[in-house]
């Protein structure tokens, strides 16, 4: 049970520390995620990743301008 737990615990902290790296707040980019991926095409699961949803957000920050 413990070898579980340090696992999911170490993938959620490279999770954060990869938004983070990204100017991405993990939170947000967490919810959003948490959100989509139910419904997100499984080939286009790269659109998730922190790098590529930002700039996609940035888009639709854009779009609303």
């Amino acid at each position: 049970m413990g070898e579980i737990f340090s696992a999911a615990t170490k993938l959620m902290s490279s999770l954060i520390v990869s938004a983070k790296m990204n100017d991405v707040d993990p939170q947000v980019w967490l919810a959003d995620v948490l959100a989509r991926i139910a419904i997100h095409p499984a080939h286009r699961l790269d659109e998730l990743l922190p790098w590529n949803w930002k700039i996609a957000q940035q888009g639709v920050a854009a779009q609303a301008a």
